[in-house]
Order: C-alpha cells, then sequence, then structure tokens
C-alpha cells in the first residue's frame, strides 16, 4: 500500500523537533551538528533571532495579497539585489527550479523579442542540476532524472562539465545561451573555476549568447562572496537564486540585466505565492545578516578552518577519502567506500553531512558556525570515519 506521502524520496530514519543555530534536536533531545543546513538552505542555521523576528512581525500584518498588486517588500529586496549584483531587474519565486524556468523562458523570450525566435537552444553540462520540472530535467539531461519522463524538452545541448571545445562546437545558428552552475553542488561540489567562467563569458560575447549562472546552491555567501561568480570578476546575463536567500522559508528569484529581460512584458511570465510578503520580508533580514561589515570575511575564515580539518581528515584516513574539493562553505568529501555508508556512519556519530553524485559527501554548514562547532563537527566526522574503516556504517 502506498504511504500517505508520496514516496519518492529515500528518507533517513530521523526527524527533529527544533533547531537551535548549527544544531538539530530529535524528540528524545539527541542534538546533530548540522553540516548540511537543509541542503545549503539555513545560511544563518535554525531559528535565527533576525529572522525569527521578521517573519513574526510580517505574519501579524499581511501574509498574501497576490501579484495583482504592489507588494512593498518584494520592492524592496529586488532593489538591495540590484543595488547588490549586476542585475537591473528580479523576479522572485517560490523555489530554484521556477528561478530556472523563468530563465530559460527569459533567453527564449530575448531573442524572440528581438526578431529571431530560432534562437532557442541551450548549451548545458554534464553533471549539471538545475532542479525538477521538466525544462529543468531537460536541461540536465542526467537519465536518473529523465528516465520515465519522456520526451524531453527539445531545445538543450549538453556537453562534458568544463569543455569549451564541446561548448564552440554546439554553438549554432539556434543557439541562445550557455547555462551553467559556478560550482555543481549535486553533481558531486565540482567547482568550474575562475579561469573557466571568465572564458566562458568570452566564448558567450564573441557569439552573441546570453549566459546564465545557476547560483541556487553556491550563491548567497556561501563560497565567501554574495555569489560565487563574484570571484571571477565576471557578470552573467541571467542569474537563478534560491536556497539560502530565505534562510529555510520558501523563496527564489530570477535575475538579469536590463537587456536580458526584454521582452518580459506585461502577461509574459508569473506567479501566485512568487515574492509574497512573508517570503520577502524574511529575505531582506537575511540580506541585512549576509551585508553586515566582516560576515562574509568570517565565512572565508570559517571555510579555511573547515577546509584544513577535512584535508587531515583525508590524510588519516585513506581508506575512507581521497579528497577535499569545492570553495567556501560549500566543500566536498570524496569517498573511497560508498557515500551512503559514511553519511549512515555520521548519523551515528551525530553528525549530518548530504549525499551528492561522484561519490561525495557535501559539506554545506550554516554560514555562521563557529570555530568551536568546526571543530566539534571534524570531530564527529573522524569518529565516522573511523566506524567506517572498521566495517560500520553499512546498511
Amino acid at each position: 500500500m502506498i504511504s500517505p506521502v508520496l514516496p519518492t524520496y529515500a528518507r533517513a530514519p530521523l526527524a527533529f523537533e527544533r533547531g537551535e543555530g548549527s544544531w538539530l534536536v530529535t524528540e528524545s533531545g539527541e542534538r546533530y551538528l548540522d553540516l548540511g543546513a537543509g541542503i545549503a538552505v539555513t545560511v544563518l542555521g535554525h531559528a535565527h533571532p533576525a529572522l525569527v523576528a521578521a517573519l513574526e512581525a510580517q505574519a501579524r500584518k499581511l501574509w498574501h495579497t497576490s501579484n495583482l498588486y504592489r507588494i512593498p517588500n518584494q520592492e524592496a529586496l529586488a532593489a538591495r539585489l540590484v543595488d547588490l549584483t549586476f542585475a537591473d531587474t528580479v523576479f522572485f519565486t517560490n523555489s530554484g527550479t521556477e528561478a530556472i524556468e523563468c530563465a530559460i523562458k527569459m533567453a527564449r523570450k530575448h531573442f524572440s523579442h528581438a526578431g529571431q525566435p530560432e534562437r532557442h537552444r541551450i548549451i548545458t553540462f554534464q553533471g549539471a542540476f538545475h532542479g525538477r520540472t521538466i525544462a529543468a530535467i531537460s536541461a540536465a539531461g542526467s537519465p536518473k532524472m529523465t528516465d520515465g519522463f519522456g520526451p524531453m524538452l527539445p531545445g538543450f545541448d549538453t556537453v562534458p562539465f568544463g569543455d569549451f571545445d564541446a561548448v564552440s562546437a554546439a554553438i549554432g545558428p539556434e543557439t541562445a545561451a550557455v547555462m551553467v552552475e559556478p560550482i555543481q553542488g549535486e553533481g558531486g561540489i565540482r567547482p568550474l573555476g575562475s579561469d573557466r567562467l571568465r572564458a566562458l563569458r568570452e566564448i558567450c560575447d564573441r557569439h552573441g549568447l546570453l549566459l546564465i549562472l545557476d547560483e541556487v546552491q553556491c550563491g548567497m555567501g556561501r563560497t565567501g562572496r554574495l555569489f560565487a561568480h563574484e570571484w571571477a570578476g565576471i557578470a552573467p546575463d541571467i542569474m537563478a537564486v534560491a536556497k539560502g536567500i530565505g534562510g529555510g522559508f520558501p523563496l527564489g528569484a530570477c535575475l538579469a540585466t536590463e537587456r536580458a529581460a526584454a521582452g518580459m512584458t506585461v502577461g509574459s511570465h508569473g506567479s501566485t505565492y512568487g515574492g509574497n510578503p512573508l517570503g520577502c520580508a524574511v529575505g531582506l533580514a537575511v540580506i541585512a545578516e549576509l551585508t553586515r561589515p566582516g560576515f562574509l570575511d568570517r565565512v572565508s575564515r570559517a571555510a579555511g578552518r573547515l577546509r584544513q580539518g577535512l584535508e587531515g581528515l583525508v590524510a588519516a584516513h585513506p581508506g575512507v577519502f581521497s579528497g577535499v574539493r569545492g570553495e567556501g562553505l560549500m566543500l566536498g568529501l570524496a569517498c573511497v567506500p560508498p557515500v551512503a555508508d559514511v553519511v549512515r556512519a555520521g548519523y551515528d556519530a551525530r553528525v549530518i553531512t548530504v549525499p551528492a553524485g561522484d561519490n561525495v559527501a557535501r559539506l554545506l554548514p550554516p554560514l555562521n558556525i563557529t570555530d568551536e562547532e568546526i571543530d566539534e563537527g571534524l570531530r564527529r566526522l573522524d569518529a565516522a570515519a573511523r566506524a567506517v574503516a572498521d566495517g560500520g556504517g553499512r546498511a
């Protein structure tokens, strides 16, 4: 008999009653150090006072009106994002996959509006994850996501990750854009790198293509800059953002230049819930915290401490870990045994990591994790590694 909740998740046998900063607590009082942050979502940890206050204050005033009317919080958050980024305009969504949908539609509409409707194809990369809608899984092309859901939406050309000869070969008269994650998350914490990101910007400029960045997982301060592409000194034309922007409240955004957004006129796109008063109140509070003087510098220092400790774990447990990858507080431990064994052993050690592709365990802690919590996390990961090495952690 099918369960009341559609059985599409392989859930861990854990349930949490409350969260406190970097910690999750079960009903029986067991405390788990959360190095997953709800898959890079709770960037300020659980129950952050500023976010709780913003949500409570807004909840007492107004929850929802729809986008039939002006939403002052939405206007304020859009203005803040425009001030802080390359963008001239923002469309708000409820999730990352919706932000990607908006980006895909915007790229196609851009060229249709310019009198080139034949330019609709988007080049994407193997190992990508852009969400779970038909357009998003068509863009990524992974059989794991597409099997049984065909036919896929046409218009995507997938090439090997970072292979710019393949990118150049895929460009044709119908090409509109290139879409890439600066750091692949679900694909196994694989950074594209600043040099290659700059090269990709140059290719797009040379061929008159739009560059779409998916910073749903790597954005919002996770690498020590507000957005990962800032390290390369380039700017996209369109960017999808979500996860951390709401700190746990469902919120996403599609940011764009005025030029890229040409054609997105009244009636061309919409969302009932996107950018509602509650979500944008929390988003404003998140942005206020991330842009406080010194906050992102502290993220970089914390990242250095965590990475150094992880390198020590790799050296200490060569039969369990083969390397560390990633940037900032978006790090991955490449595993020797199945990553599921490592993640399960982590549960036994009361530390949470997130499995990813390429047999990698992701570490995506809250950005305000303390040095003491980093050290405690490393101790617990060491205990998990020892258990796996001794034959534990297996189903």
